[in-house]
């Protein structure tokens, strides 16, 4: 309880927070992370899911890529859960400035945030590598194999392959907000993925929250780091 109302009176004081968040926030709402026990990354395929969905898997494989990503990585009937809802609260409260995401799923802006930062792009945007025209994430789950343009061209998913470097532009907007905040809460990622794991040696601010079931190479850093799942803590929160 001690922790909650530390982390109460934190937010309670902020005006700039900016939350950076990994897949453990949306694990709450169903959707499997990459490196737990029971993750993707430990489960069995033909191909290690991390040469599935790479850039030169997805040129040489697609079919095999899109059966992967179909089944492994759209999530449909997902819906925001505590840790999304609450944190679109806080941004219509005028405290929280930015929400940092490493995850594709679209349930910041689901649940009504407004200011998000996708590092790793969505699979809610998809586009024709060959004439650019973009396509809804029903196109890609309604269509068999390869989704092809109208033009013929492959329509590939909006979202960072292994591989592929992040938009400049998203790094750029992510890294002036954390340099901006004045409170930074980071949540659910065990901030082992780079470059975005490094985005948070932007923060100049006054407090540093780190939010995870697992330890982090920034607990040593933060002012207060809380173990519990991230939806029951912030349930325990009010704005």
């Amino acid at each position: 309880m001690e922790q909650i109302e530390k982390l109460q009176k934190i937010i309670d004081e902020s005006s700039k927070i900016v939350f950076f968040g990994g897949a453990g926030v949306s694990t709450e709402s169903g959707i499997p992370d990459f490196r737990s026990e029971d993750g993707l990354y430990n489960q069995k395929y033909d191909y290690p899911p991390e040469e599935i969905i790479s850039h030169s898997f997805f040129m040489s494989k697609c079919e095999e890529f899109y059966r992967f990503y179909r089944d492994k990585m759209i999530y449909t009937d997902a819906k925001p859960g505590k840790a999304h809802l609450f944190l679109a609260e806080l941004e219509r409260a005028g405290k929280l400035s930015a929400v940092v995401t490493q995850n594709i799923d679209g349930l910041h802006q689901a649940a009504g945030s407004k200011i998000v930062y996708e590092l790793h792009g969505s699979i809610l945007r998809n586009f024709c590598m060959r004439c650019k025209k973009s396509y809804p994430l029903e196109y890609i789950v309604g269509s068999k194999g390869v989704p092809r343009c109208s033009c013929g061209g492959i329509v590939k998913p909006d979202v960072v392959l292994y591989e592929e470097g992040l938009d400049s532009e998203t790094v750029s907007g992510a890294c002036r907000a954390i340099a901006g905040a004045d409170t930074l809460i980071v949540g659910g990622t065990s901030l082992t993925v780079y470059p975005a794991a490094s985005f948070i040696n932007y923060f100049h601010g006054a407090h540093l929250v780190i939010i995870n079931r697992d330890a982090t190479g920034a607990d040593s850093m933060a002012e207060l780091v809380i173990r519990d799942p991230i939806g029951e803590t912030f349930s325990r929160l009010h704005v």
